[in-house]
């Protein structure tokens, strides 16, 4: 027992390169990488679907206020979003999903639920799983979070 209390602690040391092949490094890499770039869509999104269901409306100021950037960074973000065809809007509108919009932000918002679930089925506070959910949902692969999904439904 005690040798593989001491081989498991050479692999947390170790380094994470050691663990691979460069050639799944690098995917590994992209993959985050490609996380992070659609992250930002998917928050946006997602905070329009929430504001649309719990106001009725989305506009740019409460965007702006809930996501903590300026209004100028919020209407760069709905141009772009309107050329993905995820959202329809008009200078001085409410700002609406489109399918593919109201989709991506379902996606979302069940990949968030699914992360604070696991959170808090492991121990971790609500607060804090509510805060750390934002963010890993992006990063875990669809397979991930179906063991997640799995694991908290086996622990209900």
């Amino acid at each position: 027992m005690k040798s593989q209390n001491n081989a498991e602690n050479e692999n947390k040391s170790s380094a994470i390169s050691s663990f691979m092949t460069v050639a799944e490094q690098a995917s590994h890499f992209k993959r985050a990488r490609k996380a992070t770039e659609t992250e930002i869509i998917e928050d946006y999104v997602e905070l329009i679907a929430d504001l649309i269901d719990v106001n009725g409306e989305a506009r740019a100021v409460d965007i702006a206020e809930r996501i903590g950037v300026t209004g100028a960074t919020v209407n760069k973000m709905i141009a772009r979003l309107k050329e993905m065809k995820l959202v329809l809007a008009e200078p001085y509108r409410s700002i609406f999903l489109t399918n593919d919009g109201r989709n991506m932000a379902e996606s979302s918002r069940e990949r968030h639920h699914i992360v604070v679930s696991l959170l808090k089925a492991i121990g971790v506070d609500d607060k804090t799983a509510w805060a750390d959910a934002e963010g890993i949902e992006h990063r875990c692969s669809p397979q991930t979070i179906e063991v997640f999904r799995k694991f908290v439904n086996d622990k209900i």
